[in-house]
């Protein structure tokens, strides 16, 4: 029995996508490790920013999860991943169950951002000179 995560996500919550993630590679016999727990792998990785080889022992090993990792973040004709395709899922799911719109109707940028968006294009800087160019 592994130990319980933050960034876990309950088996219901995973059962409303284990179909997107068993579509993304054809089985030709039957699988032999849980997607959960490599769902959950990718998760922890993400959400804790630690490398590869520092994820917790009583995870999948890490070349199988690292396999995974790259078979659902492989860009798609839309330019989505699988991954943030079955992420944006989980996110519409639960925003719809606690009666929020699943759209966002806000978005926060900071000043810096709406500062730079016109002259963006214009200007370049250099990093070492610390002048515009």
């Amino acid at each position: 029995m592994r130990k319980i995560y933050s960034s876990d996500i309950t088996r219901e919550q995973f059962a409303l996508i284990s179909d997107d993630l068993e579509s993304a590679k054809k089985t030709t016999k039957p699988r032999k490790i849980d997607l959960y727990e490599v769902f959950c792998a990718i998760l922890y990785l993400l959400k804790s920013a630690c490398t590869w080889r520092d994820m917790p022992g009583d995870f999948p090993k890490m070349g199988i999860v690292r396999y995974y990792y790259d078979v659902w973040t492989a860009k798609g004709e839309n330019g989505l991943s699988l991954l943030d395709y079955v992420l944006a899922k989980l996110t519409d799911i639960h925003r719809y169950e606690t009666g929020r719109n699943p759209l966002p109707s806000m978005v926060i940028l900071d000043s810096k951002t709406i500062q730079n968006a016109d002259t963006a294009e214009e200007k370049g800087c250099d990093g070492g000179k610390k002048n515009q160019v």
